[in-house]
């Protein structure tokens, strides 16, 4: 399987406040998003969740423990990703949010909608059953 890869280092350039890296490990896709997830800057977030996905992933991790901000074009594009995740039959969890961006998923209510795992293990943790794919309740494990 292919290593992490970094999305296009020009959409760091331009956001200069957000960098991602996607690494595929077998069956999980795990992004890892470090810094401040606003309007500016979104795009490479939208960028790496859009790539392409082979046909052996059927889970998609987003790693927020580093990021440290998030406002409502982030908290769009990760609902969005999870639409996405669903149509393609696959699913997709936020895991380790810090407790600012934690607080911003309970006020708006996403995280009735996005599956948030809180523990350190998510990342490598086993798949999610299709029980809780149709389930949208947050993990706190």
């Amino acid at each position: 399987m292919p290593g992490p890869t970094e999305v296009p280092s020009e959409g760091e350039k331009q956001s200069g406040s957000l960098h991602v890296v996607v690494d595929d490990r077998a069956s999980v896709r795990v992004v890892t998003v470090v810094g401040e997830l606003d309007h500016d800057s979104a795009h490479v977030l939208r960028d790496a969740l859009a790539r392409p996905l082979h046909d052996g992933v059927r889970r998609i991790v987003v790693d927020l423990a580093e990021l440290r901000f998030c406002d409502s074009t982030g908290l769009n594009i990760l609902l969005r990703a999870r639409l996405d995740a669903d149509a393609s039959g696959r699913t997709l969890e936020v895991s380790r949010p810090r407790p600012v961006v934690a607080r911003l998923f309970e006020v708006t209510g996403t995280d009735t909608v996005l599956r948030v795992r809180l523990d350190p293990d998510a990342k490598s943790g086993p798949p999610a059953t299709e029980a809780a794919t149709d389930s949208p309740a947050p993990d706190r494990e």
